[in-house]
């Protein structure tokens, strides 16, 4: 064992922990079981990674030891220490115990890396170094906006493929004709292809605003440090880290032209938040109808099958349930209980900081991971394995009067009504009748 010691008292660790008293007080404080998104730790180690090699090209610091922390972050990036993040998602300090927790991890396995033992923070400090002019305020939202974009353009690309199969069964069944329904009642006839149709154009616009929306979580406070005035941050770093962040990510990100505005207001994350709610809203609508299209197998509708993807009941052989739209169903409803999360927390940001900012990284990246497993689990294994039973979908237009609305502008609104009524609802009758009716009418 050894011993790490801070303003508060000393804390005994495993010799080969790469996490420091820092982490070990917050995994005691925080102890809810929700593990920190490994994309905001990922995207932390990126802004330490452009931080190390600023600094490194600026020729700061004691000889090699930027050198030794940029080769952490790769070490990290690539798969190692995951076991070693073990703060909660949700704490209190503004996310001051994931930052504290990569810097700790950071600076070990550069003292690894430079021979030394962990914990001999002489070589290899984790904030004198490490964390050299940044702060979590900086570094902790710059990181969610960076793991939000990259989550993002994975989400686009699974809407955009949604789409692609939504238009594929659009032109498959062009030619069915269905029964079209309003507040689940008979309504006009329509094709099954023009709902198809209907359902790609909402994902096209889902594509649309999501593109949009990545310019808005460009501009990073990074080398603001505390409250957006740079207090520690040398001139010299602040304008170099965020190219060499850009270089690292892919990311067009820019620096703020008011640091303290983005890191006291979280509005951004709200606004991306509410266009996943409105995805979430598309998703749930689609999935809903199918459910509903394909209700029976006799008892229902059953104008498409879905693809059996389980047993349906412990108790009732041969039932099979519509398992991948219920799915769809949950991951949109948790995203919408997300984004009044990340509302109640976005507007708690008092003064120069907000401290529920963790609470926004979890339920905003969360939301990204559910939308896009969704979208791709809902083309693979439902959009593009269904089928229609053109026959169930003509059995049930020809069962009803959809067709008396077509007679309205030549015979007039009262006159269908009476004739359908007369006529107690029979399509066979009713369709005689208004045959004759027009007939007569013309001649």
């Amino acid at each position: 064992m050894r011993t790490e010691k801070d303003s508060l008292g000393e804390v005994s660790l495993p010799d080969d922990a790469l996490y420091g008293i820092q982490s070990a007080r917050a995994r005691e404080n925080f102890t809810l079981g929700r593990q920190t998104n490994p994309r905001l730790v990922y995207a932390i180690v990126k802004v330490k990674k452009a931080a190390a090699l600023t600094y490194e090209k600026l020729g700061e610091g004691r000889e090699g030891v930027y050198r030794a922390i940029a080769a952490a972050c790769d070490k990290v990036l690539a798969g190692a220490a995951e076991d070693m993040f073990i703060v909660d998602a949700l704490q209190g300090g503004a996310g001051t115990s994931t930052h504290m927790n990569v810097n700790e991890v950071l600076a070990n396995l550069a003292l690894e890396i430079l021979g030394k033992a962990p914990g001999d923070y002489a070589a290899v400090h984790p904030l004198d170094d490490v964390n050299r002019g940044q702060s979590t305020n900086d570094v902790y939202p710059t990181a969610v906006r960076i793991a939000a974009i990259e989550l993002l353009r994975c989400l686009s690309e699974a809407c955009a493929k949604l789409q692609e199969a939504l238009q594929q069964k659009e032109n498959e069944f062009a030619c069915i004709k269905k029964l079209g329904r309003t507040e689940l009642m008979d309504a006009l006839p329509v094709t099954l292809g023009e709902e198809f149709g209907s359902y790609a154009q909402a994902v096209a616009r889902d594509r649309w605003r999501l593109y949009k929306v990545e310019e808005r979580l460009r501009q990073v406070n990074l080398g603001g440090t505390a409250v957006g005035l740079s207090d520690n941050a040398g001139r010299r770093y602040r304008f170099a880290v965020i190219e060499e962040l850009r270089q690292l990510t892919g990311i067009g990100l820019a620096a703020a032209e008011y640091p303290m505005d983005i890191t006291q207001n979280n509005d951004v994350f709200v606004e991306v938040s509410g266009l996943l709610k409105a995805m979430a809203v598309n998703m749930m609508k689609i999935a809903n109808d199918f459910r509903l299209m394909n209700c029976g197998p006799h008892g229902g509708l059953g104008e498409i099958k879905l693809a059996a993807v389980q047993a349906g009941s412990s108790i009732m052989p041969g039932k099979v349930n519509p398992v991948i739209p219920e799915m769809v169903m949950q991951a949109a409803m948790r995203v919408m209980a997300n984004d009044a999360a990340i509302t109640q927390a976005a507007a708690h940001g008092e003064f120069e900081l907000n401290a529920f900012l963790p609470l926004i990284a979890d339920a905003l990246l969360e939301s990204l991971t559910l939308l896009e497993r969704s979208a791709v689990l809902f083309r693979t294994k439902c959009v593009l394995t269904l089928f229609a039973d053109a026959k169930k979908c003509a059995a049930l237009l020809n069962a009803s009067y959809a067709f008396a609305a077509a007679y309205t502008p030549h015979l007039g609104y009262d006159t269908v009504s009476r004739v359908i009524a007369e006529n107690n609802g029979d399509p066979r009758k009713i369709r005689l009748a208004l045959e004759e009716l027009a007939r007569t009418k013309e001649s």
